[in-house]
């Protein structure tokens, strides 16, 4: 079977601009691209890895997590896919008293506790753990484990403040490609080199594409103002290119 990306996109339920971003990132390439052409076709190989990628999607796992699960060499497809299955159904049971929370609610009766999402969330926190066998996660990990709540909501806010500063650039008319854009990138690459993992610019401009096509993440970087999320993507481009 050999499908057009458009066949693939409708089949899948996948943008082809999504299409596109997975290929650039490695998350998902086609099986084959013409050329002379430049057409992208993909087979029953990209079908199963795209089921993959979306159950993981299903479970809000952001699409970094999955291309470092997927592409790690200790991947094992059944394993996962079992992991999957029991994450699914936690979040299955927790909808249905959700569902059932409502009738009481409007009987009123207490239901506060029908919102602890806890067993899904630390269930969910350790299938990371498991799956996650790349370089960057493993650091990543190292480093959380020395940091305190206090490290966390400090990194937090000064990653927030960078953010802010973007927009407060952004809305001074400047252009991502100007020096001083640039050298709040460069100040972003080497927060997250300081605080979480190694930030190559293979990594940075992955998470620039992901700073748009993430809805979570571009809703977040837009709270400083709309259209921020872009403007980050773009400078990092940019950045990355030069």
């Amino acid at each position: 079977m050999k499908m057009r990306i458009k066949e693939f996109a409708a089949l899948t339920g996948v943008s082809v601009r999504t299409l596109h971003y997975y290929d650039e990132i490695g998350l998902l390439s086609p099986s084959e691209t013409d050329k002379f052409t430049g057409y992208r076709f993909y087979d029953e190989d990209s079908l199963l890895r795209m089921q993959e990628i979306l159950f993981y999607r299903e479970l809000d796992f952001p699409l970094k997590s999955i291309f470092e699960i997927i592409s790690s060499p200790d991947y094992d497809k059944n394993n996962a896919l079992d992991e999957q299955k029991k994450l699914l159904v936690l979040k299955k049971e927790r909808l249905e008293r959700l569902i059932s929370a409502i009738d009481d609610a409007k009987k009123g009766r207490n239901i506060m506790n029908t919102f602890d999402n806890s067993t899904f969330e630390n269930y969910k926190r350790e299938a990371k753990e498991r799956w996650g066998a790349t370089a960057a996660y493993k650091e990543y990990t190292e480093k959380s484990k020395r940091h305190t709540k206090n490290d966390f909501d400090s990194a937090t806010n000064e990653m927030n403040l960078i953010f802010s500063n973007f927009a407060e650039i952004m809305k001074s008319g400047a252009s991502p490609e100007t020096q001083e854009v640039q050298a709040l990138v460069k100040k972003l690459q080497e927060f997250i080199t300081d605080n979480f993992y190694t930030c190559t610019r293979e990594i940075l401009s992955g998470l620039g594409q992901m700073y748009v096509l993430d809805e979570r993440f571009k809703a977040n970087i837009d709270k400083n103002a709309d259209g921020t999320a872009e403007f980050v993507s773009t400078a990092i481009k940019y950045y990355c290119n030069l």
